[in-house]
């Protein structure tokens, strides 16, 4: 490309003719196809819409058709010849001077190679705390200020699109990619979604918001059919995407592999045009997952823009399809649109001169920030911690000495390091107890050797079994040490979910771990701390009064080790909250008996990964929980759990006064002072449920409409909060008429520190049935879903 500059040529003009001053209107331009003359699609001063427009009417089938799909993917995982290691890009039309856009994975950082062939040069990026611990700092500035460095890093790096945030709702402990997602609530997902994507998109680039929708088991995911009642869809799984669109505009949405009711989501017209676009006003493009879908014209018809990462198979379809006339132009010309009007926002289109050097140094300080804040202090039996006057710790369970930064498959990053406790805690000033350590280190050296080889970035090799301990020697170490500090470890990824046995439930190794050490400890009146380094909730209910302390930094990314030490040194007050209900035994949550799904045809269907991964079989799932998911189930029912959503302890007291409810119009406000009543720094979050009156639609006993986070605050020290909602997060959804209504009667605004601590009520009073939208677009149906009633 090269830019005309007829400013100097007028110039010239005018200095031989006598005049001083140039026109106004006189300007340089980027030219794009290289003809010396604006194009419109070239003039930076008119819209995208009218410039696409131009474009598009310049544009030859082949080339159409080429835009609507990606350029592929390699089994190596390359989708780019730009950035080696991102997922996928779009296809270039050097005669247009339009660049190809780059996609990486994301959400816990930039997914790409770290090295390249024959280049001295590191190509690492920063890996984040996992979406479930950034939800649990109820932080939206924070979560905003990890989106911005994360943006960062996909701009410098040479990226224009990230696909990331997800925020699918944890409707089960064994979902494969809970990591990814922030919760089982979609209002904390929604908040937190929009926040990191505000911060991706400060620097100029893209994010993507994922996966839409209803994508919540890994098993046969490709060939899933998800069954789901209308209200359940609209209460749960499609608004934390509402909020997201809404509070934050992201440039693209990802549409992902699983049928609703039927039909494929990435061929669904209702889901991405009526839905998305009408009625939530979405601008964006529309991609699909990676070889998602069975139609490709379905999907042109259906709203979804771009196929990703793009094959022969989907080029031919879209090919035929326009012939035959199954598709028309228009179609495929408005889904162009849409694609050309975030091509011209990107840095490639804007030929940004990206660094491959991010400040990966001022990255991780925010990570270990994230990370930090977090933490969620889940037992702190006689002020057990933070840790004081001790100088030697035993150290147990393998993940102790390699920390798990986050999960596996297009979640995981490439980071150059994960800093470990031991590694931590030695940094603090502590010491380990050496021969312990190498004890360790030797089985660990032994078990991975049995382990297969990875034979793709996507497959997940579970983490070595825990190693046992015996009394004589857990007695020998509560001799010598002060305190005992046992790590478990899970992790998991793409493709295949958790098991009950050994994963959700601790092994006969771990349980016997914690006893063995426990006993020993406890019998030389020392303590003992269990830190747990997890993606997704486990059984605690049986195990954790055998403990003093119970800390969890779920997996915290690189610089998990040294935030998990802040918080056991007191350096950094816990102020993490569960956004995540950890129940009593995995039976009693009510999709355990419908998940992962039904085989309904035993055939196997072979992956479009090239038997790179487990192949699918036909499966269906109902969701037959209806809305009653995560803490709206246990709270419903009055279930007994082991920690109930929203709970968190801090070193800090907390008072909360001046309570005080409003209205303005259609928005109420709940206002509260708090103030800290101890001698330490701390944080506090403030969180507010709606119970609405019983009426003839279902309901929950409450539900999470808001929240907010103190700043540091000192010791008697104060802060005022204000916590906003409007009148429509009053309603439930009425699938019969496909409209928000509120019903008439008593709504209780309640404040509380989690969802079974709720210390502040007030009434809110409709005297007469609101009905709070217009009839909106019917979800695909297929057989009634059987829904659980309360």
């Amino acid at each position: 490309m090269k830019t005309i500059h007829y400013w100097l040529l007028i110039s010239a003009l005018f200095t031989l003719v006598g005049c001083s001053e140039t026109p106004a209107e006189a300007k340089s331009f980027n030219d794009m196809n290289q003809n010396g003359t604006l194009e419109t699609y070239e003039d930076t001063s008119l819209s995208p819409a009218v410039r696409a427009a131009d474009l598009l009417s310049r544009l030859s089938i082949e080339q159409k058709i080429k835009l609507v799909n990606g350029t592929g993917m390699s089994m190596a995982g390359d989708g780019s010849q730009k950035v080696p290691g991102a997922a996928g890009s779009t296809y270039a039309l050097p005669d247009f001077g339009i660049p190809a856009v780059v996609l990486s994975d994301g959400p816990a950082g930039v997914r790409i190679k770290p090295t390249r062939d024959n280049d001295p040069n590191t190509y690492y990026a920063t890996a984040f705390p996992i979406a479930t611990a950034i939800a649990s700092s109820w932080n939206t500035e924070l979560a905003e200020q990890i989106g911005a460095a994360m943006g960062d890093e996909v701009k410098e790096y040479g990226i224009d699109v990230f696909l990331a945030p997800a925020l699918n709702i944890q409707l089960n402990p064994r979902g494969g990619r809970n990591f990814e997602y922030y919760s089982e609530d979609p209002f904390i997902s929604g908040m937190i979604a929009a926040s990191v994507v505000n911060g991706v998109e400060s620097n100029g680039v893209g994010a993507t918001i994922k996966h839409f929708v209803a994508n919540q088991v890994e098993t046969s995911r490709m060939v899933l059919n998800a069954e789901v009642d209308e209200q359940a869809m609209r209460e749960i799984y499609l608004k934390g995407f509402e909020i997201a669109v809404k509070q934050s505009q992201p440039w693209a949405v990802m549409s992902s592999y699983n049928k609703l009711n039927g039909t494929y989501t990435s061929q669904s017209k209702a889901l991405l045009s009526d839905i998305l676009r009408d009625e939530w006003g979405f601008t964006g493009v529309v991609m699909t997952d990676w070889f998602a879908g069975d139609d490709s014209a379905a999907q042109m018809q259906a709203g979804n823009d771009l196929i990703m990462p793009g094959t022969p198979a989907n080029h031919r379809q879209i090919s035929e399809a326009l012939l035959d006339g199954s598709l028309s132009e228009a179609e495929l010309d408005r889904n162009i649109t849409r694609i050309i009007a975030m091509i011209f926002k990107t840095p490639a289109m804007q030929q940004y001169a990206y660094s491959d050097k991010p400040d990966l140094t001022a990255h991780a300080q925010i990570a270990r920030q994230a990370a930090a804040e977090g933490v969620v202090l889940l037992r702190n039996n006689d002020a057990t911690l933070p840790l004081k006057g001790l100088t030697r710790v035993a150290t147990f369970g393998n993940t102790s000495y390699n920390f798990i930064a986050g999960g596996t498959g297009s979640g995981d990053v490439n980071e150059a390091y994960t800093v470990s406790l031991v590694d931590a805690l030695e940094a603090n000033g502590f010491k380990i107890n050496s021969q312990l350590q190498k004890t360790y280190e030797q089985y660990a050296q032994k078990e991975k050797a049995k382990q297969p080889e990875k034979t793709s970035f996507f497959q997940f090799i579970p983490p070595i079994a825990e190693m046992p301990v015996s009394e004589t020697y857990a007695q020998q170490l509560a001799k010598q040490e002060d305190i005992a500090v046992i790590t478990l470890g899970r992790n998991s990824g793409e493709f295949q979910d958790r098991k009950v046995a050994g994963d959700f439930y601790l092994t006969d190794t771990e349980l016997s771990l914690i006893a063995t050490v426990a006993d020993a400890f406890h019998a030389e009146d020392k303590k003992v701390v269990v830190i747990l380094n997890i993606g997704n909730t486990i059984e605690t209910a049986s195990w954790k009064d055998k403990v003093d302390a119970i800390v969890l930094p779920w997996q915290g990314g690189q610089e998990a080790g040294n935030a998990v030490v802040d918080v056991l040194t007191g350096s950094v007050n816990p102020s993490g909250h569960l956004a995540v209900t950890f129940p009593m035994t995995y039976e009693q949550i009510p999709s355990a008996n419908t998940f992962p799904g039904k085989i309904v045809d035993p055939e196997v269907i072979q992956n479009p990964y090239l038997n790179a991964l487990p192949n699918g079989q036909r499966s269906v799932i109902a969701y037959q929980e209806g809305i009653y998911v995560g803490y709206r189930f246990f709270d419903s029912f009055k279930q007994e759990v082991s920690y109930p959503f929203g709970y968190g302890l801090s070193y800090a007291n907390f008072a909360l006064s001046d309570l005080n409810l409003s209205q303005n119009g259609s928005e109420y406000q709940v206002s509260v002072t708090v103030k800290n009543t101890s001698q330490v720094a701390g944080k506090e979050v403030v969180q507010l449920y709606v119970s609405a009156p019983e009426g003839k639609l279902t309901k929950a006993a409450q539900t999470l409409q808001g929240f907010a986070k103190t700043r540091l605050l000192a010791p008697n020290e104060t802060q005022t909060l204000t916590i906003a909602m409007d009148t429509l997060q009053l309603a439930s959804f009425d699938a019969n008429r496909h409209q928000w209504i509120a019903e008439a009667g008593d709504y209780h605004i309640k404040i509380g520190r989690s969802s079974r601590n709720i210390v502040w009520q007030d009434t809110i009073t409709l005297p007469d049935e609101l009905t709070l939208s217009t009839t909106l677009t019917p979800l695909p149906t297929s057989i009634p879903v059987k829904t659980l009633k309360h």
